[in-house]
């Protein structure tokens, strides 16, 4: 198993579809991170302190730390890591 059905089997993900998400904390902050499998892409959000509301971030905000982990996440999956950089 490869793509985002594997990533179900990387701590905290979760897939819906043809999509995969997972909830970080860190530095303060929290995070959604979402893998689109149609477009191969990740988009990162953080998230309000109420947890109801959540702001699309540009990755260059996103510590390094978390995006080093996407990246390992994805690798495990099976899924090219550079995806993690790309611009949309």
């Amino acid at each position: 198993m490869t793509g985002v059905d594997a990533l179900a089997d990387r701590e905290g993900w979760h897939v819906e579809g043809f999509a995969a998400r997972v909830h970080y904390r860190g530095e303060g902050d929290r995070y959604a991170v979402e893998y689109y499998a149609p477009s191969d892409c990740v988009l990162y959000w953080k998230v309000k302190g109420d947890g109801e509301t959540a702001v699309p971030v540009g990755r260059e905000t996103v510590p390094d730390p978390l995006r080093e982990r996407v990246r390992i996440d994805l690798n495990a999956a099976g899924i090219d890591p550079a995806v993690e950089g790309r611009s949309l």
